[in-house]
């Protein structure tokens, strides 16, 4: 099994494209299967290697039952969908004659509404960044770009200075899957990514232009999708904002703030860079419960 989970990781890298995130998850999964069968003795029993044709519904089932105990419905479903991802390529290489999670359907999830920032919210943690320091103008940049463009701190770490086009006012961005999409900037943005290419310059003497990574940490480095997220996270708390929002939370407000004011939801679902309309749709619900407050407060009926 170790090896064919090797090969699988190769197929997913390679053929599917996946990224690194996403093929570290897939593999963490699988691991965890793999113990579990050695601590419980499956199969072959503990310390022997484990064939996966020996893997059985009966097998699966007991699997499953032990992460009820401990996991959530989401996670539950991510390591379902791993395995059946792996056996589906077994089953397609012929080392399996037969798919045992065949007859497993993945469980309802919950998904909880997105939490964002209200306008009057965002508006306030945007103003109360306005330092001399290079770190702040950095950091003014990035919440500008996050609430200006709604992309993902993964997609936002991946910047380089040649994805910019200031005269146009669009970015380019590489999305989940290596897909390319272009996304337009606010002017508001533009401006902050300008005044902080100037201090990029000064502070790390490397030109803001081509393959040079646009977001960098004190020494030097490109910056990683933590150290973005504990920048964001401290500015929320330095600008008194109760609601508990990171760079994701900034994503959900510009698409729940598009769509309060009538933007089409397949033009968010294009900005966003989401495969499937369903998951853009989440943010009707946030609009519907929106408009039902409103009806509620208004109306001497309701």
């Amino acid at each position: 099994m170790e090896d064919l989970i090797e090969q699988f990781g190769n197929y997913l890298r390679v053929e599917r494209n996946l990224s690194p995130h996403t093929l570290r998850n897939y593999l963490s999964d699988l691991k965890q299967f793999q113990q579990f069968l050695h601590q419980e003795g499956l199969c072959q029993g503990k310390g022997k290697k484990i064939k996966v044709q020996e893997v059985d519904h009966n097998v699966v089932r007991a699997y499953l039952g032990a992460l009820a105990k401990v996991c959530r419905k989401s996670s539950i479903a991510r390591k379902l969908a791993s395995l059946k991802g792996f056996f589906r390529y077994l089953l397609k290489e012929r080392h399996i004659g037969r798919d045992p999670l065949s007859l497993f359907a993945t469980p309802n999830q919950e998904r909880p509404l997105p939490v964002f920032l209200s306008i009057d919210d965002i508006f306030r943690l945007l103003g109360n960044v306005q330092g001399v320091d290079v770190l702040e103008i950095r950091d003014r940049a990035i919440l500008e770009v996050l609430y200006s463009t709604g992309v993902r701190v993964s997609e936002l770490v991946g910047l380089n200075w040649g994805d910019i086009d200031f005269r146009l006012g669009i970015v380019r961005v590489l999305g989940k899957g290596s897909k390319e999409r272009i996304v337009p900037v606010g002017e508001v943005a533009l401006q902050a990514l300008r005044d902080y290419g100037v201090e990029h310059g000064k502070r790390w003497g490397r030109a803001a232009k081509g393959e040079a990574a646009v977001f960098l940490n004190r020494l030097g480095g490109r910056m990683t999708t933590r150290s973005v997220a504990r920048a964001v996270e401290k500015h929320l708390r330095g600008t008194g904002i109760p609601v508990r929002v990171g760079p994701h939370g900034l994503r959900h407000t510009f698409a729940t703030h598009l769509l309060n004011s009538g933007a089409d939801l397949r033009v968010i679902q294009e900005l966003l860079g989401h495969a499937s309309l369903s998951t853009t749709q989440r943010y009707t619900h946030v609009n519907l419960e929106q408009l039902t407050a409103v009806y509620d407060r208004a109306h001497p009926r309701a």
